[in-house]
């Protein structure tokens, strides 16, 4: 499903425009972005927890050279699904 898909379906389940639609789908997913980046756990009960996760620095291969790198520390999201959305899967 991409992006205008969920906007359609935003704008006929509340009977609003399709561009009120965007607008509200894009100030959500701000929010979810600027919470992400200030390292907070988001949770949305029935669908799941968003957190950002650090991981340490590691060491790697160059897959064209075989040369040994060190890939440095970093930052990543995980979602953990919800109980409703695990048994809503298929």
């Amino acid at each position: 499903m991409q992006k205008t898909e969920v906007e359609a379906a935003l704008a006929e389940q509340l009977g609003i425009s399709k561009t009120a639609a965007r607008d509200l789908l894009n100030v959500i997913l701000d929010e979810v972005t600027l919470a992400m980046s200030r390292g907070q756990r988001l949770a949305l009960p029935g669908f799941g927890v968003f957190e950002v996760r650090a991981y340490g620095p590691r060491k790697g291969r160059n897959p064209q050279t075989g040369e040994p790198l060190e890939i440095p520390a970093g930052h990543a999201v995980h979602f953990k699904p919800g109980k409703a959305l695990k048994s809503g899967i298929v």
